[in-house]
């Protein structure tokens, strides 16, 4: 009697986990997406919560910019290692240059972000990110680079991503650490990590009177279902005072 009493209780427990892994979705579902590949200048059609989202480059420089910089551009190309990856004529393969100069040497600085009409615009990333990953054609100057990503509390890190002291393409990939808080605790609080941009940043005794740098292929890899949960469309229900205005 005492062991079938042991037989039904194992069973129970296994079929009891059993059902709450099928009532979760996996936490190692992973994924990776594109966030642009500068093929289509502000037509990047990315999908994020059922929308698309769409942004242009923007550059900002610090005080000392020569006069005329810096100069941004898309132009034909691609890494080599993208080619084999690409689908179609890799032809029509785009990236996106910035050139600078600056007046004198020094901690001279100037960032690369998106913008939506013409104002700074953070780009949503989905689920839990670990990392980002993008392309970065280096002029062999020993510039610093850095990415830039705003957290769930509406703080900005900028996570290092090494040098440019090389010449031509390199993959770069920089880990979000675990710590980072990515999904606000509150209903009305942020649900993403966002890109904010790049910044690159001189070394005081590099020359700075002509720079160039190229970007493609910026993406991230994500636990995509990590926020996902049974009833996760009723986040948004519309109880009817989704108004700015209250009424007496």
């Amino acid at each position: 009697m005492k062991k079938a009493f042991k037989v039904f209780v194992c069973l129970a427990v296994l079929f009891g986990s059993s059902a709450a892994v099928f009532a979760q979705p996996s936490s190692k579902s992973v994924e990776t997406f594109v966030i642009d590949n500068f093929d289509n200048a502000g037509n990047q059609d990315y999908a994020y919560e059922g929308k698309s989202l769409n942004w242009e480059w923007g550059v900002n420089a610090s005080r000392f910019i020569a006069e005329g910089f810096p100069k941004t551009g898309y132009f034909d190309g691609i890494p080599n290692s993208l080619k084999q990856l690409r689908r179609g004529d890799a032809g029509d393969s785009k990236v996106f240059g910035v050139k600078t100069a600056f007046n004198r040497k020094g901690d001279n600085w100037f960032e690369v972000f998106p913008t939506n009409d013409g104002n700074p615009y953070e780009i949503p990333m989905v689920g839990t990110v670990s990392q980002i990953d993008f392309w970065v054609w280096g002029a062999n100057y020993l510039y610093y680079l850095e990415v830039l990503v705003r957290d769930a509390n509406g703080r900005v890190h900028v996570l290092p991503a090494g040098n440019l002291a090389f010449q031509g393409w390199k993959n770069v990939t920089v880990s979000i650490p675990g710590w980072m808080v990515q999904h606000s605790l509150l209903r009305s609080g942020s649900r993403s990590l966002t890109l904010v941009g790049f910044r690159i940043r001189t070394d005081a005794e590099e020359f700075v009177d002509d720079f160039v740098i190229y970007f493609d292929q910026i993406k991230y890899t994500t636990n995509s279902l990590a926020v996902i949960y049974d009833g996760y469309e009723l986040r948004d229900a519309d109880f009817g005072d989704d108004t700015d205005e209250v009424e007496d």
